[in-house]
């Protein structure tokens, strides 16, 4: 299961077209409901935009890092701030993919992660 965080429906969408039927999906519209929904179902992998509402991207990443139970989840952050990465990758960031992203490149950081 994959936990897509964006505020934006319509790249929550993208994110589920691109990736395809091969995964489920679960949506947060913002950072804490995005955790809310690591903590309860333990998704296989985050994609994570960082401008949301309630808390950005990098607080959320900050607390997923520093949870036990969530801190080895892998985190894809997908942004159009592509001056974010280094932010994103000391925060944690697994992988960064800039908006407007190419869906080969979302798709094979997914694949990878989750091998």
């Amino acid at each position: 299961m994959i936990l897509v965080c964006d505020d934006e429906p319509s790249l929550r969408e993208l994110v589920r077209a691109v990736l395809g039927p091969t995964y489920s999906f679960v949506e947060a519209d913002d950072g804490p409901r995005a955790l809310a929904l690591a903590r309860e179902l333990h998704p296989d992998l985050i994609v994570l935009d960082l401008m949301l509402p309630g808390m950005s991207g990098i607080e959320v990443l900050d607390v997923i890092r520093g949870d036990p139970e969530l801190e080895s989840m892998p985190v894809i952050v997908v942004t159009a701030w592509s001056h974010a990465e280094v932010s994103a990758r000391v925060a944690g960031a697994d992988r960064f993919v800039p908006k407007p992203f190419d869906p080969q490149e979302l798709e094979s950081a997914v694949e990878e992660l989750l091998e």
